[in-house]
């Protein structure tokens, strides 16, 4: 009878780890933005400087 409780405990954990997985994925996905490519472009280079020397690390 405990093997049975812990198969079941361990199908739970499993499937349910697996259903929130799929829940975390599929929220990003929507608050995903669409944009063209020149603001994909400045979007990606915002983090870094407009000094050439400091994008080399000199």
């Amino acid at each position: 009878m405990a093997e049975l409780g812990i198969f079941l405990v361990f199908l739970v954990l499993s499937v349910g780890g697996g259903l929130l997985l799929w829940s975390a994925v599929d929220s990003e996905k929507r608050q995903r933005r669409v944009m063209d490519r020149g603001s994909a472009e400045k979007a990606a280079r915002r983090d870094t400087s407009e000094d050439g020397d400091e994008r080399r690390g000199f």
